[in-house]
């Protein structure tokens, strides 16, 4: 998933690719958004750009498409190290709880609030 890091700035998208790793049925970004971006639009950016050079690159039999829905949050500067630390421990830390309780966990935990596009 690492692709991102050059694809996305080599295009002038004006978003900046910090960390990125995933697990089996999800991805983390870590991403700094341009003066001009929405996270609508740069979701649909990484989404549609690495759709495209997965699906290029043939990799499995049948087209590989996103699911529809996102999930993004801010971070303060202050915790990127720990932001990034968590990114990269994907594997370990679903061994102990599935990603949709994780997203359960933390929509409870904060109050967040489902919008649609």
């Amino acid at each position: 998933m690492l692709f991102w890091w050059t694809l996305l700035p080599k295009q002038g998208k004006g978003i900046f690719v910090d960390f990125v790793n995933g697990y089996s049925d999800h991805c983390h970004c870590l991403v700094s958004l341009g003066v001009d971006q929405t996270i609508q639009k740069t979701m649909q950016l990484i989404k549609g750009e690495s759709s495209f050079w997965f699906n290029k690159q043939n990799l499995i039999p049948e087209q590989f498409q996103w699911q529809d829905e996102y999930f993004a949050v801010s971070v303060s500067e202050s915790v990127l190290d720990r932001v990034r630390n968590y990114i990269k421990r994907q594997e370990a830390h679903h061994g102990k709880k599935t990603f949709q309780e994780e997203y359960d966990i933390i929509i409870e935990k904060y109050g967040f609030q489902k919008f649609d596009d």
